[in-house]
């Protein structure tokens, strides 16, 4: 199969100047080296191309040789670097190098901006304030920029001086062999400037621990570990640097009556013995009020009713959730005399018929008498 046009390759034109492009290569090495595209099978192909055509376009010799007389001007086992340490290999450890410094922070001819650290704040609010959505206030300590020397790290009346050992790249380079191996340097530590005299504010750091107070919406339907980002509210930036963000992390605090299960919300509502047996209306809570439900008689624990469109509508639904009543049957205590010669009076009655009047019971018994008969 023919070659494709190195111009073509690299998607510059005939008259494309060096920088173009080592540029254009040093993104298209990016984009597809094979440890950035495990699971793309042609990823080696499109990288080996590249870095052939790279190898050609870059040598001014070789370039000029492949202008007049195409892919027969130039020497495949060179262009390819099949055979060793070929003549353009140099030229591509050197723009790879430039490419690790890129992924790193560093490269040539630039000093090291660090954008702030991203904070986290945890936020505990109620489950109303959840449900409808509130704004609070939060006050949280952060490295902001100092006044004094405005980020510089310098004394006033002074400034940062270029470091002579990086000669302000922040990084410093070694040749090992073919390869060009890209450190942080060792005096300014990334920087490229030197602080001679540091400011006192600050002691030279640029930046200095503040709280800061932020105001923060929260809005309607959040749930338990969702986050809402403050853009730009994070640590400031280093030498110049963006800042970073801040996250606020909501927690719900345990609420007395009702429990969250996403939009849905489960509360327990205890009956008493005789409003189970009978049935009726019982009024229960909900986050908008009070509500009625119609309990049949002979409700028993455990038994649950649904009220639609009584949760909460969570941030990104259409829709309310339910909420959920589970019921309680309380056995009553502290009795009156009166209250117990009922109450034994009612068990006589029903000892009479108790498969009508407690199925369950009965039921129960006449599995253990089969398991003890076996």
């Amino acid at each position: 199969m023919a070659k494709k046009d190195y111009y073509e390759v690299l998607g510059v034109n005939r008259d494309a100047s060096e920088e173009d492009i080592k540029k254009s290569y040093r993104k298209l090495a990016m984009k597809w080296h094979p440890d950035r595209n495990p699971d793309n099978p042609k990823a080696e192909e499109h990288f080996k191309e590249a870095k052939e055509a790279y190898e050609i376009l870059s040598d001014g010799q070789k370039r000029a040789a492949y202008d007049q007389f195409g892919h027969a001007g130039v020497d495949p086992s060179a262009a390819a670097g099949a055979g060793g340490a070929g003549a353009g290999f140099g030229g591509f450890a050197d723009a790879f190098g430039d490419i690790f410094g890129d992924i790193f922070g560093g490269g040539r001819g630039r000093s090291s901006v660090y954008r702030g650290a991203d904070l986290r704040y945890n936020l505990e609010i109620s489950l109303e304030d959840a449900a409808r959505g509130t704004e609070t206030r939060i006050r949280i300590p952060a490295m902001e920029e100092c006044a004094t020397c405005h980020g510089s790290g310098a004394k006033a009346g002074t400034s940062p001086t270029t470091c002579p050992t990086c000669q302000g790249h922040g990084q410093v380079r070694m040749q090992q062999g073919f390869f060009s191996i890209q450190q942080t340097c060792p005096r300014c530590h990334g920087s490229g400037k030197i602080v001679a005299s540091p400011c006192p504010t600050c002691s030279g750091a640029g930046r200095i621990k503040q709280h800061k107070t932020l105001s923060v919406k929260i809005p309607a339907g959040v749930d338990e570990g969702d986050r809402i980002r403050l853009s730009g509210e994070g640590e400031a930036g280093v030498n110049g640097g963006p800042p970073g963000d801040l996250y606020v992390v909501i927690h719900l605090k345990p609420h007395p009556v009702f429990t969250r299960d996403h939009n849905d919300l489960h509360c327990e509502m205890p009956i008493s013995f005789t409003a189970a047996a009978l049935g009726g209306d019982i009024e229960i809570p909900t986050l908008d009020g009070y509500a009625k439900i119609k309990v049949p008689a002979g409700t028993q624990t455990g038994q649950m009713f649904r009220l639609r469109g009584k949760g909460i509508k969570g941030v990104r639904s259409s829709s309310h959730g339910d909420l959920i009543c589970h019921v309680a049957v309380e056995t009553p205590v502290n009795l009156t005399s009166r209250q117990k010669e009922l109450l034994a009076e009612l068990e006589a009655i029903n000892q009479k018929d108790g498969g009508r009047h407690n199925p369950r019971a009965r039921s129960w018994m006449e599995k253990v008498k089969e398991f003890f008969a076996q």
